[in-house]
């Protein structure tokens, strides 16, 4: 990787469930402060809590320029309800969508629902993967002008910008056209956690950002350099796919000496979990620049250990001295979320062929 390609930060603004919108605006906007390019706000079948989509609605009115990237769950949701929220969250924030594809694997959660039994995780992630697709078919249903909007005429929409997606699933159909106008950004930015095989899969196909979990630089760019091999292997440019190392960070214990070795700080915990970085905003710092330096990753997605406390501490030291080193920008290089990541806007998949519906 090139010492010049762009680092990309992102930040988790979620933790223990808050019922005051203010929290999570505080949050937000501390991270634009910051200059970070997303962040995300966690959400399962498995906790209480607010409905993650539902609150970074009422955050993006209160921010301008940082992205705004819920968890969706596609198990036990309806693809056409999912891919149409996800619009209206782009329309709302005016391009600053993504969404964190994720699933339920567990009886308890299936059980809230009632339809069906819980599925290994296989059979999930290629139902996720089939509800990305979808999505993406829905949000190009609209070419772009296909709003009208003529009084005289009485014209709303010009029904030959209008497309019918016609997919069938492994265990929906969806035929479409979408109920909301092609977002700003053509298509919100889609999130994977792509370290495991079965979400790896869905990421190298879907994805435009991966978060993959590693104590190494070495393994880190293992794993990205699979993902982009995948994605190539899947018809897609590489160099669009984005991966950011997932960490989990502690930074209330002031600056110690970073661990030897080529961990370079992060200690990694059983079962999968993210790695964790405990320390000062300075040691963060060396390990961000010395992993993206090393071409490890395209960037860090960093999990506050106490959100509030962490990611002030990240924003206002790490972010400041990487910015103060002009190894991170000090400002947002454009208004959407694809700007930001330095991604193009999807060409209209019905446009491009023709027309045909």
């Amino acid at each position: 990787m090139s010492a010049t390609r762009p680092l990309h930060l992102a930040a988790e603004i979620g933790g223990p469930p808050h019922f005051d919108a203010a929290w999570y605006v505080e949050l937000a906007q501390l991270a634009e402060h910051g200059a970070l390019d997303f962040v995300t706000l966690q959400d399962s079948f498995a906790r209480p809590g607010l409905d993650a989509l539902a609150v970074l609605s009422r955050v993006a009115p209160t921010t301008e320029r940082v992205g705004l990237v819920p968890t969706v769950t596609t198990t036990h949701t309806e693809p056409f309800h999912v891919s149409t929220a996800l619009a209206t969250l782009d329309w709302v924030s005016r391009g600053r969508a993504g969404w964190l594809v994720d699933v339920s694997d567990t009886p308890a959660q299936a059980r809230l629902f009632g339809r069906r039994r819980a599925a290994p995780a296989a059979a999930l992630w290629r139902e996720a993967g089939e509800v990305a697709e979808v999505s993406a078919r829905l949000w190009d249903s609209w070419e772009d002008g296909a709003e009208i909007r003529d009084i005289s005429t009485g014209r709303f929409i010009d029904r030959d910008k209008l497309h019918y997606a016609d997919f069938e699933g492994t265990g929906f159909r969806v035929r479409g056209p979408s109920t909301v106008p092609r977002p700003p950004q053509g298509h919100p930015v889609i999130v994977i956690d792509g370290t495991a095989g079965h979400s790896g899969e869905t990421a190298a196909r879907h994805a435009d950002v991966v978060l993959v979990r590693a104590g190494r630089p070495e393994e880190a760019a293992a794993l990205r350099e699979r993902l982009r091999t995948r994605a190539a292997a899947h018809g897609r440019d590489p160099d669009a796919l984005r991966v950011l190392a997932a960490l989990t960070v502690h930074l209330g214990d002031g600056e110690r000496p970073l661990d030897p070795g080529p961990a370079n700080g992060p200690r990694t915990t059983a079962g999968g979990a993210r790695p964790h970085y405990r320390g000062g905003p300075g040691g963060l710092a060396e390990l961000i620049t010395g992993w993206h330096g090393a071409g490890a990753v395209d960037g860090f997605h960093l999990t506050p250990a106490e959100p509030r406390r962490d990611l002030e501490r990240l924003v206002n030291g790490t972010v400041a001295l990487l910015q103060h080193r002009s190894r991170f920008r000090t400002f947002h290089p454009g208004g959407t979320l694809r700007e930001h990541l330095g991604l193009a806007r999807p060409a209209n998949r019905y446009t491009t062929a023709g027309g045909v519906r």
